[in-house]
This record gives C-alpha cells, sequence and structure tokens, in this order.
C-alpha cells in the first residue's frame, strides 16, 4: 500500500462516485477503479458497494477513511515540519556569552530580534568566558558565542566582530572623583585595581595594562575578581578601583559609580564566533540576524559617554 493509493481512495470515498473522483484527482477513471481495486486486493476485503449511479462505503470502507484521514494529516504534518527545520524555523539553539557581553545592549537585542523572527526556535543562553565559550563551541555544546577576542587559535571557527566599546572607570562611592563625569587614567596611579584573572581575557587584561603604561604607572593590583561581572560588587565592596567594559557600568549596584576615561581609553571588542563547517539552518539564520544588527559604534564618543555615565551614577531609589 502507498500513499497514492490512500489518496486515490479518499478521493472516491468522498466524492462517492469514480467519474468525479478520477477528474478530481486528474487520472483515468479507468486506471483509478484498477487502483482502487489492487487496494481491496491486497485488503482482502472489498471497501465499496458498486451501484449502478456511484459507489457506497462498506463498514471496513468507513474505517479505511477515518484512518487514511489520519495517516495524511500524520504525512502532511510531518512534511510541514521537515520544510520548517530545512529553512531553520524550529530546532533549538545554545549561545555562549563571555565577559558580561549580555550586559552590551546589542546582544540582548540581536536575541530579541531573533526570537521574534523565529518563534519556534528554543534558543539557551549560557555564560562563561571567552576561552570556555570556545572550548564547548569546539565540541558543540554550543553553537554561537558571543566572546571577547583574541582567543588564539580560531581554526575552524569564524570571528565575526559586531561592536567595539571603551572602558570606563569604577569607583566606590565616596572616592575623590565622586562627581567627575570624566577624569584621566593617571589619577587612579595610586590605587588598588580589582581585575579578573588574564587567563579570563587577556585581550581586555592586557588592553587595561597597556593604557595604565601609557598614562605612566603599573596598576597595583589586589584581589582578583572570578569573573568581569563581579568587579562591580568587589569595588562596591571597596576592595579596589577598577576599568571595565562600557556595558558592565548596567550592572546596577550601591556604592558604586562610573567615571569616562579621558584621552586614550582601552577599549574591546565583542564578535560573534561560529563552526565555519556548521551547515544548520537555524545558526545561518542567527548568524543573518546578528549581521543585520551590526552597526558602527559611537560608544566611544564623549558626549554618548557621559550621557551613560550620567545614567550610570544617578542615584537608585
Amino acid at each position: 500500500m502507498e500513499l497514492r493509493h490512500l489518496r486515490y481512495f479518499v478521493a472516491v470515498a468522498e466524492e462517492l462516485n469514480f467519474t468525479r473522483a478520477a477528474k478530481r484527482l486528474g487520472i483515468s477513471q479507468p486506471g483509478l477503479s484498477l487502483q482502487i481495486r489492487q487496494l481491496e486486493k491486497e485488503l482482502d476485503t472489498p471497501l465499496f458497494h458498486r451501484r449502478t449511479r456511484g459507489v457506497e462505503l462498506t463498514n471496513a470502507g468507513k474505517l479505511m477513511l477515518e484512518e487514511a484521514h489520519v495517516i495524511l494529516k500524520q504525512v502532511e504534518t510531518t512534511k510541514i515540519g521537515v520544510r520548517r527545520r530545512g529553512r531553520g524555523e524550529t530546532g533549538r539553539i545554545n549561545v555562549g556569552s563571555s565577559g558580561g557581553g549580555y550586559f552590551h545592549p546589542l546582544i540582548p537585542a540581536i536575541i530579541r530580534e531573533y526570537g521574534m523572527k523565529y518563534p519556534d526556535i528554543v534558543l539557551t543562553p549560557e555564560a562563561s568566558n571567552s576561552a570556555l565559550a570556545v572550548a564547548r563551541l569546539r565540541t558543540g555544546q554550543i553553537d554561537i558565542a558571543f566572546i571577547r577576542p583574541p582567543i588564539g587559535d580560531n581554526d575552524g571557527l569564524v570571528i565575526e566582530p559586531l561592536v567595539d566599546e571603551d572602558f570606563l572607570m569604577v569607583l566606590p562611592a565616596g572616592h575623590a572623583l565622586s562627581g567627575s563625569a570624566s577624569a584621566p587614567l593617571a589619577a587612579l596611579a595610586k590605587e588598588t585595581f580589582v581585575l579578573p584573572p588574564r587567563a579570563i581575557n587577556p585581550g581586555a587584561y592586557d588592553s587595561v595594562i597597556a593604557a595604565c603604561h601609557r598614562a605612566g604607572f603599573s596598576p597595583a593590583l589586589g584581589q582578583e575578581a572570578p569573573e568581569i561581572m563581579s568587579v562591580v560588587p568587589l569595588v562596591a565592596a571597596r576592595l579596589g578601583v577598577s576599568i571595565v567594559p562600557r556595558s558592565t557600568s548596567r550592572i546596577h549596584a550601591d556604592g558604586v559609580f562610573f567615571v569616562a576615561i579621558e584621552g586614550r581609553a582601552p577599549h574591546t571588542e565583542i564578535c560573534l564566533a561560529h563552526r565555519r563547517d556548521d551547515r544548520s539552518p537555524a545558526v545561518q539564520n542567527f548568524v543573518a540576524v546578528a549581521r543585520r544588527a551590526m552597526r558602527p559604534t559611537v560608544q566611544s564618543k564623549s558626549s554618548d559617554v557621559a550621557k551613560v555615565v550620567k545614567k550610570a551614577n544617578a542615584p537608585r531609589h
């Protein structure tokens, strides 16, 4: 029994007339009659009572019609589902992010747009550091990662820059620079710095150290922060000062304020990483959404920084 036999049978059962059913199917009436007889022979039971001006379903034919409808509906549902999966409209994507990347407004904007365009994709986000995100990407545990370069060996991966952001000072409440919109980095020359370990994000770490050297001092390193997101609460606890990517100022915490860095501030990138040989339509669709969302950053402009700093330092009730 083939699907065409079921479709032929359903047409005859619904029309109760071989001529009309043949016309509906676009085949000859003798050919249709032959197919139905072959089906009845295979099932070893008549499906129709033949009458002068049409046919009637036998009891077996009535059951056959019910079952045929179920089977054909399931076949159609399967076809639609397979086509949608092939277009990347269903399935699952695991998305990693490092270095507090989720705090940058572009990242949730990309995820939100993707979710609106592909609502039947289950999107699972996770946070880690760049090294771990890249390792999980290589092993297939995640499909996409927002990372901060450099990552060392990127063989087999595609790294696409999304946005560049500058760093801000994060200082404890009551610091001498309290109320300042901006200050030279040299103003922190005698402070103790709270930084994540270099292994967490070598690029950002080296950028901060190099900026301090350009400002004429080597930073005194104190308490290490387990990750970038833990820097702010450690500064709030008065364990030191720090320099963090600007998006980190979106972490709302009492006891800290942010100050823009005058002159040449350190910068860091957020990039989208995915496997070069990944042919998943869902992943390709995510990459396409991210590319459309990319825009030249204006975050380093002093006027924009000042607005963000003002907002970040606003009293919280």
